[in-house]
């Protein structure tokens, strides 16, 4: 399942935000609880300077209004209860202390499989996933969860083919990622499918996070101190960006990084889960989407201007990277 923006657009017409409703059970996380709630609220309209009405419209409710316990001795206060779930485009269902140890009340499953059914999206974050699978709408279905969680996932759902080394899966109307540092991937590739690539970097770089991480990215690396090579090949991977309409080989990549060839290939999968070659090809296709969002310049010129010499080229990674046209994502998200 590719983890890039599907080809069919989600947004919702501009005279109205796409609704988000972040579902908030007993024990939620605050950072599971936050994240969406940041990466599609007001702050990343206001930061982004984006013009007219912002595309989203992010509120949090609980299985009733009133007050929700947290996992960390916070208590949130509700406005809404399951009945704001009937009008959103989007759910989200954060990790909770309770969606492991408890079965969620059948209002809840109930709420979610008639918003699903009408085709509302719904995505859970970290534990938020066992939630999700109660519904049985993730049988047959890939899914992850928390690296700490996902075994007791497969357990319980033998029917869900669980995932424990991605940072999450885009299975289309239905999304799941691993801790809540992914939610932030999972939040950032939502926006890439309903709006383009130019708007989820303009709120990554408001959120100071990466652009983009490859969901199939392993969520846990057993290495507890990073080696100090990985601050040199960030400033390799920022030189690649600033070149990336050259000829870029993995001779001067690794020279760069001032390694050897080897030990640069073997480092670089483990920090991006790419290949080094892998991640240009891909950051060639990423700018060659913003220039397709954001400019009238012909397909052979944008070819030129990322790297990859002709249009045919173009094409070709588009349509393997992304499973469309530069013509059709340019129909879909310019303007």
């Amino acid at each position: 399942m590719s983890d890039e923006p599907r080809t069919t657009s989600r947004r919702t017409p501009r005279s109205r935000p796409h609704r988000i409703l972040v579902l908030a059970l007993d024990g939620v996380s605050a950072m599971d609880l936050g994240v969406p709630v940041q990466v599609f609220g007001p702050e990343s309209n206001a930061a982004t300077g984006t013009t007219g009405i912002w595309p989203y419209r992010v509120e949090v409710c609980g299985i009733s209004a009133g007050t929700v316990t947290g996992s960390d001795g916070l208590d949130y206060s509700v406005d809404h209860g399951l009945e704001a779930l009937q009008t959103a485009d989007t759910i989200i269902l954060p990790g909770a202390t309770s969606a492991v140890v408890e079965e969620p009340p059948a209002s809840v499953i109930g709420a979610l499989l008639s918003a699903f059914e009408r085709g509302a999206r719904v995505a859970a974050i970290s534990t938020g996933t066992f939630v999700l699978a109660r519904t049985g709408l993730l049988v047959g279905r890939r899914a992850t969860t928390h690296w700490s969680t996902a075994k007791e996932l497969a357990r319980r759902f033998p029917s869900i083919k669980v995932d424990e080394n991605v940072l999450f899966i885009d299975e289309g109307q239905l999304l799941t990622s691993a801790g809540a540092a992914s939610a932030v991937d999972l939040c950032l590739h939502l926006i890439r499918s309903d709006h383009g690539v130019g708007l989820s970097n303009q709120v990554a770089r408001r959120l100071v996070a990466a652009a983009y991480r490859s969901a199939g990215q392993a969520q846990y690396v057993p290495r507890s101190v990073p080696d100090p090579l990985g601050d040199d090949f960030a400033d390799t991977r920022e030189w690649a960006l600033q070149h990336i309409g050259e000829k870029l080989t993995l001779d001067e990549l690794a020279a760069n990084a001032g390694v050897s060839v080897r030990t640069f290939s073997r480092r670089f999968v483990e920090d991006t889960g790419y290949t080094p070659m892998q991640w240009v090809l891909r950051a060639r296709v990423d700018l060659a989407r913003e220039l397709l969002e954001n400019s009238d310049l012909g397909i052979e010129q944008i070819a030129d201007q990322v790297g990859l010499g002709t249009g045919a080229n173009l094409r070709m990674h588009f349509q393997r990277i992304l499973s469309t046209s530069p013509n059709d994502y340019r129909h879909s998200f310019q303007g």
